[in-house]
């Protein structure tokens, strides 16, 4: 079998949707995010990027130490939309048949069937991918990538919008698989969560008293009026200038003296896309360089390689690939006219 093949109903459901008034979009962004932090305290800035990075159709990793909430922020942002989601837990023996599916033979009709894996779904919660062989992480590079499965000669196209929120640790190294640059390419940002403050963790305490509150979260959006969201993030206005200044800053990463590898053009693009997306959820339909300020880090920098002198003690250079991302961005003019459309 040749070709491609749609296994889904809703894939064109972001191709057909139109733009909704501002008003809508940011009652239905908030209820999101409200419904999100019923179960994460005390994180918004985590919950506004993993937002952000849905409606920009694009593929979220949380990085941080065990036991912070990077699952339990997945779960909560992919149980308040109410679309198709599957889990994968990555291990050592994981295959990439177990991530994409496999073709079995049924005997009755003499013909190979396609058994889709977990990726098809409209959320794909990752757990410890670095946990995973890369031989099995390379398993989402076309997904993450193209929105498509290619299995025995056939391609397979995935549900329409298409999320990747992957965790790891970052800490423990014993039985894991660094991500390589490709890989950490595809995904549009990266944050951390860091521990929660004394009072948040206090709460935390409190609410879960009587079971998590996970278990009585409810979508408060619909897949149809995902889509609409994200025609109205893919509306946004970004002025040449602006585009001109995302374009130096990623411009600067390839040339500074303490990076080995700069951005590349998706990371360019990406972050463009994170910013209107950011735009549209600060109730604006235009795009300001400080949306590109406050993107570029989580967007940028986990794409980036130090040389050896940067990273200093730190093996992954993680905190100094923040450091040397927020001082290109702080050394980079701002255009004249990217402050707003003509």
């Amino acid at each position: 079998m040749n070709g491609e093949t749609d296994l889904t109903s809703d894939s064109d459901v972001t191709a057909r949707a139109e733009p909704m008034p501002s008003a809508e979009f940011l009652l239905d962004s908030r209820a999101v995010m409200a419904a999100v932090e019923t179960v994460i305290d005390g994180k918004r800035e985590a919950v506004e990027i993993a937002t952000t990075v849905l409606l920009a159709e694009g593929h979220l990793l949380l990085e941080d130490v065990p036991g912070v909430g990077k699952t339990m922020l997945a779960k909560a942002l992919a149980r308040a939309v109410d679309c198709s989601v599957s889990r994968i837990q990555f291990t050592p023996d994981l295959l990439p048949a177990d991530i994409t599916g496999v073709s079995i033979y049924n005997q009755a009709e003499r013909r190979f069937e396609f058994k889709p894996g977990p990726v098809f779904a409209n959320i794909v919660i990752g757990d410890e991918i670095n946990r995973a062989s890369p031989k099995t992480q390379s398993a989402l590079l076309e997904s993450m990538e193209e929105g498509q499965v290619s299995v025995d000669g056939a391609t397979y196209g995935l549900p329409v919008p298409f999320t990747v929120i992957a965790t790891q640790n970052p800490i423990e190294m014993e039985g894991t698989y660094a991500l390589p640059e490709a890989q950490r390419d595809r995904f549009m940002a990266r944050i951390s969560m860091g521990y929660p403050d004394a009072a948040n963790e206090a709460a935390m305490l409190r609410n879960r008293e009587g079971g998590s509150p996970l278990d009585v979260l409810k979508p408060v959006v619909t897949l149809e009026r995902l889509g609409r969201m994200i025609a109205t993030v893919r509306s946004v206005f970004v002025s040449p200038a602006v585009e001109h200044y995302a374009v130096a800053i990623a411009a600067a990463t390839r040339v500074d003296r303490d990076l080995r590898l700069g951005a590349s053009p998706r990371a360019t693009l990406q972050l463009v896309r994170a910013a209107k997306a950011r735009a549209a959820l600060d109730g604006r339909d235009f795009v300001l360089p400080d949306d590109i300020d406050a993107l570029a880090v989580p967007v940028l920098a986990h794409r980036l390689v130090t040389t050896r002198a940067a990273a200093g003690s730190n093996p992954l250079g993680v905190e100094a690939l923040a450091e040397i991302t927020a001082r290109i961005v702080a050394a980079t003019p701002v255009p004249l006219g990217a402050s707003g459309p003509a």
